[in-house]
Parts: structure tokens; sequence; C-alpha cells
């Protein structure tokens, strides 16, 4: 009789290498939120992936980064965890990236678990690049296997998860089987928002915002959501509302319409905007948004 097998699987890499659109990929459903902007995920999210012979709990994390305030201290901090419980490291790779910074980041990575390295948006990288990347990381010990993908045209995605059931040890399932992650639903919705003001305003103003659900209920006909978007300073306030309240307005229909195909149920959303100075580097403020 074949045994189940069930394990950790941590996915790391650099900022905007492609992670959240794997995890989203594997799992055939959108749980992270993506952007086209680097540093779009803040938190480690689980997804969980169960199949006949084996579940696989993946651990998406933010990109590897310098820390520069206490909120990046936070976002490495979710990477340290996703390492010290995981059986298998997925490393990203942008195969447009730098192979040299990578090589650091890996490396500074210190992981000893069995790891495969997957050069992800590879329609999109030249051959002599994967060819280097192949060459330097298959040195690597723990390097088990090197597999070319394409997370957003779900290419290659079978051989990877193929192998990845190869190294996984036999253990019972840790989740129930209709368990796809660990998250509340109020901060999948916090992270719906979020998405939006990447996508809708200018390059740094998403970066000084968190989102944070102060009601979410069921009622019997939708369920209504009151959320703040917090930003670090008055000016940022005004661009955020719009003139006549037009960009607030715009992020809150395009949230509301995601929200409603993730819960599959009608939703009333309220946001206000709030200032919260350098929040940031504020500890209670980190702690009650989430961070």
């Amino acid at each position: 009789m074949t045994e189940f097998k069930s394990g950790f699987v941590g996915i790391f890499g650099k900022p905007n290498a492609g992670k959240s659109t794997l995890l989203n990929a594997l799992l055939n459903e959108k749980l992270a939120i993506v952007s086209p902007k680097a540093q779009t995920t803040r938190n480690k999210i689980l997804g969980i992936l169960t199949e006949k012979k084996y579940q696989i709990i993946f651990s998406d994390t933010p990109g590897l980064l310098e820390s520069s305030y206490k909120l990046h201290e936070r976002m490495m901090g979710e990477v340290a965890l996703a390492k010290q419980g995981t059986d298998i490291v997925l490393y990203i790779i942008d195969a447009k990236d730098d192979l040299l910074s990578n090589l650091e980041m890996f490396q500074g990575l210190k992981t000893k678990q069995a790891t495969i390295i997957v050069i992800n948006k590879i329609d999109k990288g030249n051959a002599d690049k994967v060819a280097r990347i192949h060459k330097e990381f298959q040195e690597f010990k723990q390097v088990k296997k090197i597999i070319e993908i394409s997370a957003l045209k779900k290419t290659n995605l079978e051989e990877l998860l193929g192998s990845i059931v190869e190294l996984l040890p036999e253990m019972p399932p840790y989740y129930d089987e209709d368990t796809l992650t660990d998250k509340p639903m109020r901060f999948f919705v916090s992270e719906i928002v979020r998405e939006k003001l990447f996508f809708e305003l200018d390059e740094e103003l998403p970066y000084h915002a968190a989102v944070y659900v102060r009601q979410y209920e069921e009622k019997n006909t939708l369920t209504k959501i009151v959320a703040d978007i917090v930003v670090s300073r008055e000016s940022q306030k005004g661009i955020l509302i719009g003139q006549g309240g037009s960009m607030i307005k715009k992020i809150g229909q395009t949230a509301r319409e995601d929200i409603e195909k993730f819960i599959d149920r009608k939703v009333f959303l309220e946001l206000h905007v709030k200032v919260r100075k350098d929040w940031r580097n504020n500890d209670l403020y980190l702690k009650e948004y989430g961070y």
C-alpha cells in the first residue's frame, strides 16, 4: 500500500520573482495578491493543496530584502519563520534577473533543506542566462532539481509538482482535505483592497498604506465590510480620496467585485482613509494592522 505524503514547502526569492503568481497557479485559486510592483506581499500565506496521495502546504513569503523600516523587519521575520518549518525549499529566480544577486540571496538563506530552483518567466528570459543559472546553482549540495517554468502561463507546473511530491516525506495530512489556507477572511479582504492600491496609485503611495478591516458581518442577503486605508501623510490621504472622491470610489468598486468573487456572496464595502504618521515604524500600529 502506497503511503500518503505530506509536508511544508517554502517559496522564497527576490521581490517580484513571481512567488505569489506561482502559489495561485499551483492551487488554481487566487490566495495571494499580485501586482507588477515589487514587495507586494507582506505576510506569509499558507496555501494547502490536497490530492489523493499527498498534501503540500505551501508558504508564500515576502521578497528577500534589506530592512529599512520596522515593517520590513517584520516581513523578514515572516521569511525566517517560514524557513524554520520547511521540508522543501522552492527558490524562485526571474529568468531576466541578475544572477549574482540571486546567488547572494540564496546563500544568505543558509538553507539545508532539499531545494528546487525554479526559473520563472522563461518565456521572457534568454537561453544563455538560463544556462548560467543551471550551471551555478547545480553546484549547491542541497539543490535536487532545477526546473524552468512560467507561473503566469502555467508552463511546466505538473513537472514541478511531481518533483515536489518525490521529495515529500511519508506523513499523514496535517490539515483536513477541504482546508485551503490558515488565514481568516478578514485578511483576504484587506489584501484585495491593498492590491487595488498597487494598480490604481502611483509608484510610492501603496508602500505607505495598510488596510485594516474594522467590521466583517455576514447578514441575511449580503456581507457588510468596513475597512480603513491607513496612510503616513495628509497629502497621501488627498491623493487616495481623489477629486470628488473619484479614486476611493474606483478602488472600492473594483475591490468589492473581487471580494464578491472570492466569497461568492453579495458585498457592501465601506472604505475610510486615515492618517497614522510613520505607522511603518510604530510597533503598536504594526501589530494592529496584522504585521
